[in-house]
């Protein structure tokens, strides 16, 4: 998608769902967007619409992208705390129905990183991707991805895709993190309207693929931006170290494959509980 600006408004603006919609244009027209103020985390909360649909409480009918200004329980993998100051990020789910069975939907957050990283080139930020489901920008977290699935009760497959971009990383929160992240250019985000809008639009165009094509449409243009291609590293599951080799990329099912040191045949890491980590030395 080529970015134009329209109208441009300060970061600062309080989130417009009318205009995400006039500027993520045709790719996004059956897309439902609701703005609000504060949350818990948006995930848990199409979740819980996805659960239980009566007259009093409705579901989900189409594909709906839930932005909040301020997310104050923001979810990681494995249950990790997602840490923002408050108008600090982007927070915001996108939940978006499938006609496949849930196994269909492995290597999900592969593909959505391409989306997020590609719609950033747009922006004129370069960043490349962390299997399975960080954004890096020199190094630096800049945004983190979480999908969770969910069959409806009219039996309909959903997946709930959760995605966090830092816009500014304040000392404390750095401190309370634990480790750098980096944040988004003031100038990618001086219309945070028209990014979320053109991030929506990417993710739309990237879901209708996946489901037509799968993971391997997405392959190639992944280990294009793989953060770690080449390099040695270290594949950790709760602080123990399981395996060690040079990163080669991931292959159609979405599996890193690594080299092990020796010679020996590549290994292919299943996503998991598992963190990639750069070997130092």
């Amino acid at each position: 998608m080529t970015v134009q600006t329209i109208a441009s408004t300060s970061s600062a603006s309080h989130l417009s769902a009318a205009r995400i919609a006039a500027f993520a244009g045709h790719h996004a027209e059956h897309c439902q967007i609701e703005v609000v103020a504060e949350t818990g985390s948006t995930n848990a909360d199409l979740l819980a619409r996805l659960a239980v649909a009566n007259s009093r409480r409705p579901g989900l009918s189409a594909p709906t992208l839930l932005v909040a200004e301020t997310q104050t329980a923001g979810r990681g993998r494995a249950g990790r705390a997602w840490l923002t100051a408050p108008a600090a990020a982007l927070t915001f789910s996108l939940a978006w129905p499938f006609a496949a069975p849930l196994h269909a939907l492995v290597g999900l957050p592969l593909a959505v990183g391409v989306a997020i990283a590609e719609t950033l080139a747009d922006f004129g930020v370069a960043v490349q991707l962390k299997w399975p489901n960080d954004v890096l920008q020199g190094g630096r977290k800049l945004a983190g991805i979480l999908i969770e699935t969910a069959t409806a009760p009219d039996h309909q497959v959903w997946a709930v895709i959760g995605i966090g971009i830092n816009l500014s990383v304040p000392a404390p929160l750095q401190e309370q993190i634990g480790q750098r992240a980096a944040s988004l250019p003031a100038a990618a985000a001086q219309d945070r309207d028209l990014l979320l809008a053109s991030l929506l639009s990417a993710l739309a165009q990237s879901m209708r693929q996946f489901e037509s094509l799968g993971l391997p449409a997405f392959v190639e243009r992944w280990n294009r931006l793989h953060a770690f291609a080449g390099q040695q590293v270290l594949i950790l599951d709760q602080g123990k170290v399981l395996h060690e080799g040079r990163a080669l990329g991931i292959d159609q099912i979405g599996r890193l494959m690594l080299q092990p040191d020796g010679g020996a045949s590549p290994l292919a890491v299943m996503a998991g509980d598992i963190s990639l980590r750069a070997k130092e030395g």
